[in-house]
């Protein structure tokens, strides 16, 4: 095993490798489809402008060979340029006997200085392998020339054949060439970016499930170490206890069924929370009378020697029955659990508005404003809880819509308040 991988080897190590390299593969073919893209439309524009050039520079020597005049063996005439205009572009003349270049006749005026050697080099080739040939130079000043050179046949009888050569300059074509070729890589190079950084962000979304469902499933693991650690330990030294007979054996079993009676408890939470906190319990929203609802849960719920009053009028709300019954049964249970004095029997009272809220009122402690913001995360109701409950509480009141908030209570304890919507008179069975 290579070292220095250990972060690799986590799940959300190897979850946020795949999203770099998912980005960085999305980068490179957008860079490869770009580069392709760029090279194509250069070589486009480069054979275009040369296509340009070379077509005109063809007319032009075409239109001088026309205007030929055979003198003598050797020597032919043109129109002067003034008549003809033929000096710009410049087209010299070579002449010649079976594709030997022997004589050079200067362009009169011509608007370009192109080089002597230059020159002779395109019209021998030219003359020797009797087609046209067209060449890229650069003059004296640094600018570059195009060349066309033509080779042609004197009259038959006379045997002398020559080269015609136009030259024009193509600096600008190049120049825009070279701009064009500047601004594509540009542009690439910032498409490249901004898909790289695109790519970043769709990855990223791509695998957040995934790191979710594992910060879900870390926190599942985090929560039961935490929670059953306890009950465990407990259970673990009644067994002993009760093996080296320092108790009762009757009592030592009952202290156990309560111990494990919790941790079915604490079990049953758990995956609960895990269950709502990962969306694979559906809300089955329908019509119910959430005061009926809270009658049957405290009917249901023991009150070992407590007492509970219970104040509600009818309301209809849209919700969950399940979620929510396990929503009141757990404020109920928190009530019953932390709302009274030491030694006394809890005194709770449960009220449901027509505004669809159910309020549980106690005579315990309270709870102190600094721990009101934090006090519906796991592990935060306090001793002798898993803190689990109103966790859930909380999430099935943000489920359906509504809240869940703890205030001060007029009986000198906590009164959570349980917001949901109400449905509307008109849907009212």
């Amino acid at each position: 095993m290579r070292r220095g991988s250990a972060a690799a080897l986590t799940p959300a190590g190897r979850i946020h490798r795949l999203r770099r390299r998912t980005a960085l593969l999305f980068a490179l073919v957008s860079a490869l489809g770009l580069a392709g893209m760029a090279v194509v439309a250069v070589r486009a524009a480069d054979s275009s402008w040369r296509a340009q050039v070379d077509a005109d520079l063809t007319l032009r020597v075409n239109e001088v060979y026309a205007d030929l005049r055979y003198v003598e063996e050797g020597v032919f005439a043109y129109p002067d340029p003034q008549e003809g205009a033929y000096d710009c572009p410049p087209v010299t003349l070579f002449t010649g006997s079976g594709g030997e270049v022997t004589a050079l006749a200067d362009a009169q005026r011509p608007c370009l200085v192109v080089p002597a050697e230059a020159l002779r080099a395109v019209a021998a080739e030219a003359g020797r392998s009797g087609e046209q040939v067209r060449s890229t130079v650069t003059a004296p000043n640094g600018h570059r020339l195009r060349l066309c050179a033509l080779p042609f046949v004197g009259p038959e009888e006379e045997n002398t054949d020559g080269v015609l050569v136009a030259a024009v300059d193509v600096s600008g074509y190049l120049d825009d060439h070279n701009r064009l070729v500047l601004l594509l890589a540009s542009a690439c190079a910032v498409l490249v970016t901004v898909s790289a950084v695109a790519g970043s962000r769709l990855a990223g979304r791509a695998v957040r499930p995934a790191l979710t469902a594992i910060e879900q499933q870390e926190a599942f693991f985090a929560d039961a170490a935490h929670d059953l650690r306890t009950p465990v330990a407990s259970v673990r030294l009644l067994a002993e206890t009760g093996l080296r007979g320092e108790a009762d054996g009757t009592e030592v079993m009952r202290r156990t069924l309560r111990q494990a009676t919790r941790m079915g408890e604490l079990v049953d939470a758990l995956l609960t929370r895990a269950r709502l906190t990962s969306g694979a319990v559906p809300l089955d929203r329908e019509p119910l009378r959430l005061d009926q609802l809270v009658d049957a849960v405290v009917a249901d719920t023991p009150s070992e020697g407590h007492r509970v009053t219970v104040r509600s009028v009818p309301v209809v709300v849209p919700g969950d029955a399940g979620l929510l019954r396990r929503a009141v049964a757990n404020l109920l249970g928190n009530a019953l659990l932390h709302g009274h004095p030491p030694g006394r029997p809890a005194e709770v009272e449960v009220t449901v508005g027509a505004d669809g809220t159910v309020a549980v009122d106690d005579a315990g402690p309270g709870v102190p404003p600094e721990r009101a913001r934090s006090l519906f995360d796991r592990f935060h109701s306090g001793a002798g809880s898993s803190g689990l409950g109103l966790s859930i509480a909380a999430w099935v009141a943000h489920a359906h819509g509504g809240s869940l908030t703890v205030v001060p209570s007029a009986r000198g304890g906590a009164r959570f308040v349980l917001r949901l919507p109400v449905l509307p008179a008109r849907k009212q069975p």
